[in-house]
């Protein structure tokens, strides 16, 4: 039997029950297809329920095209994948009018940003025109297409998948698309239990085309919505203005961390909170989270050799908590 919440009954603790119980069983789901990243599944569902959007680095083959579509199937959300290349262009993402000669006008066709879960396979190998058909689409869950604002399917999660930037035919994303996503996870090799498992057990794909939904799109929403009562208290709130206010006067940043990091870094918590079936942010919450929202949000003086965005990311959890 389905755990059934409503988001008004947030004080109730088995409302927070039930949500913890739903997160458990899609991660747990997820986990036997993705081996041995449970903390990356529930980073990237963290990042869903806080209506956000993922971005994920790494290199080839290490299952990142697999964890969107996983975590599109366990959900039971529409999924739509876009291979990003050199010659993508915009409309091969929101689509094109053709003209209808039997109706005697032009026909709308929809793109496959028209989807529940999108997956920007290798993002950075398209051009900066081609990337930035998405930002309209990730800030505002519509496109504006020939005079016309077209709204895009609820929920809405854009997973983007993204190769080191050394390599041969990358184009680096700018600032203003980095924003766009709420966090940034890489997935790394598996280790070597799940690595065997991989190598001897039953094909990732096929073992894709078995799995049910563990929710239904009703329930997402009302847990994204849960979220947004989290309560976070004002010293919690003075810890987050702490970590924003250390980022702004670093002398090794170009620049801070703006007020819109700063709700990302509050909503994610929010969601990390409430997965753990707590009504209530914690500054371990926070210290979770925080990596994977500011890390792609962060640039470095061209001074700074020695240091990294992990090291940053560093001093900011040795921020003292109030």
């Amino acid at each position: 039997m389905q755990h059934r919440f409503m988001p008004q009954a947030l004080a109730s603790n088995a409302s927070i029950g039930s949500v913890k119980a739903l997160t458990d069983v899609v991660i747990q789901q997820a986990s036997t297809i993705i081996l041995g990243k449970k903390r990356q599944l529930s980073l990237s569902l963290a990042c869903l329920l806080a209506r956000g959007h993922l971005l994920i680095e790494d290199l080839p083959g290490v299952g990142k095209t697999t964890l969107a579509h996983v975590i599109a199937k366990t959900l039971g959300l529409e999924y739509s994948r876009i291979q990003f290349t050199s010659d993508l262009l915009p409309a091969d993402i929101l689509g094109v009018s053709i003209f209808d000669r039997s109706a005697g006008a032009f026909e709308f066709h929809a793109g496959p940003v028209f989807s529940q879960v999108i997956l920007a396979d290798e993002i950075n190998r398209a051009t900066p025109k081609a990337q930035s058909a998405l930002l309209e689409a990730m800030e505002e869950h519509q496109v504006s297409i020939e005079g016309e604002t077209r709204p895009l399917p609820k929920p809405f999660f854009v997973i983007a998948t993204q190769n080191p930037t050394y390599q041969v035919g990358t184009f680096p994303l700018p600032e203003s698309q980095l924003d766009r996503f709420l966090m940034r996870i890489e997935l790394g090799y598996p280790d070597k239990s799940a690595e065997r498992a991989l190598l001897t057990g039953e094909d990732r794909r096929d073992l894709l085309e078995k799995i049910e939904p563990s929710l239904d799109i009703e329930q997402l929403v009302e847990m994204q919505a849960v979220v947004d009562l989290v309560h976070t208290s004002d010293a919690l709130l003075d810890y987050v203005q702490e970590i924003l206010e250390f980022t702004r006067k670093n002398a090794d940043l170009v620049s801070g961390l703006s007020p819109r990091a700063g709700l990302a870094l509050l909503h994610c918590a929010k969601a990390w909170a409430l997965m753990d079936g707590r009504n209530h942010v914690l500054p371990e919450d926070v210290q979770t989270v925080l990596p994977f929202v500011v890390s792609h949000r962060l640039r470095l003086t061209t001074d700074t050799h020695t240091m990294s965005h992990t090291d940053i990311a560093q001093q900011l959890l040795d921020i003292p908590i109030p």
